[in-house]
């Protein structure tokens, strides 16, 4: 077991955080959490070692590294707000959010003015990764900060990649949401044309899975829409509309031309405007809500 004086807070302890703080209490790190909604997951850590914060500003004031993995930017700038007042000149804050690269570079320069750092360190993979310690990250910081917070990512992370300055850590993750949420489109769309054109779903797998198109979003995807899993891939249809307009929010701000980007988000604009639920309904439902389009079942 590690032994270290950092001493860490984690807000957002839901699908994906629960598993990341579970990580950093096993190994060593003396963790607080704070409850939002759900109390279980607080609980099992509590039950790990961690120690409950009676307010934000109490975690604020115990801890001289804390981690923030929720929904956005606008969660990130109102939990900031309410730590702000009490965290003490030297402490990191950690955003492990898919979060606005812009919201992000203010929030820095805000924390800054007291003397507080902002690491922008979002990450990749599923709550399994998470609950595993083997998800991908991130890193946007001074060389200096990521040498300093890279210890504590390395508890829950097992691919770990200082991207470069602030705020590119949330770029980078935004591009990479742009691919695996292009692939759902792209998935989505192709069974349904299978099965319009009489290729049953299963057969479409036989082809693809094995070859050079497979890849483990692939895999993860094809989990509800070929196996039925529902909990194959537990990330809700809201959030990767939320993460693709936060492209094309970076797309506009670079006038970059993005008609592939547009097509993506719309796909899951579509999705949610159809009754997509954001607490039970993921990416690879996706292939649902596009089979129902064309008058198809959904997924076998």
């Amino acid at each position: 077991m590690t032994q270290t004086t950092e001493t860490v807070g984690f807000v957002g302890i839901g699908l994906m955080g629960q598993g990341m703080a579970k990580n950093i209490v096993e190994k060593g790190y003396a963790l607080t959490v704070i409850a939002h909604r759900n109390r279980k997951p607080l609980e099992d850590l509590v039950a790990r070692g961690a120690v409950e914060a009676a307010s934000m500003e109490a975690m604020a004031r115990s801890c001289s590294m804390i981690f923030l993995c929720l929904t956005g930017s606008p969660e990130v700038a109102a939990t900031v707000a309410a730590l702000k007042p009490a965290l003490a000149a030297g402490t990191v804050i950690v955003d492990c959010s898919t979060s606005d690269p812009t919201v992000t570079l203010q929030l820095a320069a805000d924390l800054a003015e007291v003397g507080v750092h902002l690491v922008d360190a979002p990450l990749s993979r599923t709550p399994k990764e998470a609950w595993e310690g083997t998800l991908d990250c991130m890193v946007g910081a001074t060389p200096e900060l990521f040498d300093r917070v890279r210890p504590v990512i390395a508890t829950w992370a097992g691919k770990i990649v200082h991207i470069g300055a602030l705020g590119d850590g949330h770029k980078m993750k935004l591009l990479n949401n742009f691919l695996s949420l292009g692939y759902a489109a792209l998935y989505s769309e192709a069974l349904a044309l299978s099965r319009k054109v009489g290729i049953p779903v299963a057969n479409f797998d036989k082809v693809i899975r094995g070859g050079r198109m497979d890849c483990g979003f692939y895999q993860t995807f094809m989990g509800y829409a070929l196996e039925g899993n529902r909990e194959a891939h537990k990330f809700s249809l809201n959030n990767a509309y939320k993460d693709m307009r936060y492209v094309e929010s970076m797309a506009n701000a670079a006038t970059v031309v993005t008609p592939m980007a547009s097509a993506v988000k719309n796909s899951f604009a579509f999705a949610v405007a159809g009754g997509g639920d954001g607490a039970t309904d993921y990416v690879p439902h996706l292939s649902d809500f596009i089979a129902r389009a064309n008058g198809l079942k959904e997924a076998p």
